[in-house]
């Protein structure tokens, strides 16, 4: 069930940029944003995001389309890239500099959050458990390494920031025993180090997307019944060395449909059956969300499934509740009870389609948070931080994308109360959509967000009371470029975030302008479910 609000229709004269007066249809809904009834909560840290492990070691990820092609003198590194895809497609990183002050002052503003450090080439690598140099290349079975100075950095980057860190462990042919059972060998080491130099893992997935376990680096043959006596082992493991950190799994994607073609489809482990063969003991139940693949993945099989023309349409922006449905189920099904996380999701797969860093994006990713809390998901955890085209920063400037200015609004406004904007008004239908939490710091208070995906008319809502209005707009849609109340979104000549305002509103009609996403903050809502 959606939670928006629906709208009925009048008209209205807007003018366009050029000025022309246009008779279109405007729609309006009265809120009540006192009478909102509580529908639950979400997890303090609820709005997060993903920093490869591929980032904090070195090697190939997926290249910024401005990139591709060009010559690469990294031959040696090509390793790295994901069995049976194209290296063309990667571009070689130094390590991410996670003791950058401008980096950590962003991430540290969304805080506090989740930051997880995982992905498919934690799968492989192999952890440099010394002062001494690491080898040029890593050891038999293993993809990768990460050194004690890196994990060192992912450590103080959690603390610096408030973000309780998540991460996964390499299940490679180097970790194997006799039998072909995962060992902790490799996790044991970083288990020890995080512990002697004051740090903490307070949540992990056993390995990245076990429904695609054969692009991971996994031995061959790997199957459903190996993942259970896997799991099982580190279950065990973990009950002994690390009691305290949340098991979190199984981590899957894909399975929901639309993802991936029918022949890639025959070729994955089903959380069903790998669920079936581990048995219980997740802490967390995770998935992985992307609603389609980006122009990258075309090579690998998968189909574009979103264009600009496309990117505000509700079969686009509803996706993300097709895939939590399906995970939701099986969460019921295996871990009733259990809290529900989305541990990686961005605006396609394969690192983003050319647009994920512009402002058409936003419309999603704010969609995606609003519909989610509502459903219940504890936590979402962004793709990436600051690493390619679907990063909430850009990786070579470090400046803020679209994006990362929609984070920060909801960070600041949309405290972990989720409300009910549909009991003062009938259930919505898009191209409007509406969301409501208590307002973040403020007892009593609401918080309102308002998207208009609509392109041509402009939309209004009626408040009986006051409020502080923050509008984000663009003059191009897939510009990077983004302002609040009329202003463009910048840091400061020394680095710094702006202030952040909204513009006081008095009570009364609300116009949602065209492809406007609009917050609300009212702290003189009075509403009984925002004192607790």
């Amino acid at each position: 069930m959606k939670h928006h609000a629906r709208v009925g229709l009048a008209t209205a004269v807007l003018l366009g940029a050029s000025g022309v007066a246009a008779s279109l249809h405007a729609q309006t809904t009265t809120l009540s944003p006192a009478k909102m009834p509580r529908l639950g909560t979400v997890d303090p840290r609820f709005q997060g995001y993903n920093i490869e492990m591929v980032e904090v070691t070195g090697g190939r990820f997926w290249a910024p389309y401005k990139q591709q092609g060009q010559p690469q003198a990294d031959d040696a590194s090509r390793a790295s890239v994901p069995a049976g895809m194209d290296p063309s497609l990667y571009r070689y990183r130094a390590p991410i500099d996670l003791y950058n002050a401008k980096l950590r002052k962003l991430a540290a503003a969304l805080g506090p959050s989740y930051v997880r450090v995982s992905g498919t080439w934690a799968n492989s690598t192999y952890f440099h458990d010394s002062n001494s140099p690491a080898p040029e290349k890593p050891p038999t079975g293993f993809g990768g390494v990460l050194t004690r100075k890196q994990w060192k950095g992912v450590i103080d980057f959690s603390k610096a920031v408030d973000a309780k860190l998540v991460t996964s462990f390499a299940v490679s042919p180097g970790v194997r025993d006799a039998n072909g059972i995962w060992t902790p060998v490799e996790a044991s080491k970083i288990f020890a180090y995080t512990k002697a130099v004051g740090g903490s893992i307070a949540a992990a997935e056993m390995f990245n997307e076990p429904t695609f376990a054969a692009l991971g680096g996994v031995p061959k043959g790997y199957t459903a019944e190996t993942y259970g006596k896997d799991f099982k082992a580190f279950r065990a493991y973990v009950s002994k060395a690390a009691p305290k950190m949340l098991i979190v799994g199984p981590g899957s994607v894909g399975e929901a449909g639309g993802l991936v073609p029918e022949a890639m489809a025959k070729t994955m482990l089903k959380s069903t059956d790998m669920l079936d063969a581990s048995g219980p003991g997740l802490d967390v139940f995770s998935y992985h969300f992307y609603g389609g693949g980006s122009q990258r993945c075309l090579r690998a099989g998968m189909k574009a499934m979103v264009s600009p023309e496309t990117a505000l349409t509700d079969e686009w922006l509803s996706k993300t509740n097709h895939d939590e449905a399906f995970y939701s189920e099986l969460r019921d099904k295996y871990a009733p009870g259990k809290p529900l996380w989305l541990t990686e999701t961005g605006e396609t797969a394969c690192g983003g389609d050319p647009w994920a860093s512009t402002f058409i994006d936003s419309f999603r990713y704010l969609n995606q948070l609003g519909t989610l809390s509502q459903k219940g998901v504890q936590a979402v955890m962004h793709n990436t931080l600051a690493a390619s085209d679907y990063a909430l920063i850009d990786e070579d400037t470090l400046n803020p994308r679209p994006n990362y200015w929609a984070a920060l609004l909801w960070h600041k406004l949309m405290g972990s109360t989720v409300l009910n904007p549909d009991s003062a008004s009938e259930p919505s239908s898009p191209p409007v959509y509406i969301y409501a939490h208590c307002l973040r710091n403020s007892p009593g208070g609401v918080a309102i967000l308002a998207i208009n995906a609509d392109r041509n008319a402009s939309h209004e809502i009626t408040l009986p009371e006051t409020s502080e209005r923050y509008v984000l707009s663009s003059d191009n849609l897939t510009s990077s470029q983004v302002s609040l109340n009329g202003v463009d979104l910048a840091l400061t000549s020394a680095g710094n975030l702006p202030q952040i305002t909204g513009t006081p509103t008095p009570a009364g009609n609300v116009t949602l302008a065209p492809t406007t996403i609009t917050f609300l903050g009212i702290v003189k809502a009075n509403n009984p479910a925002c004192r607790r």
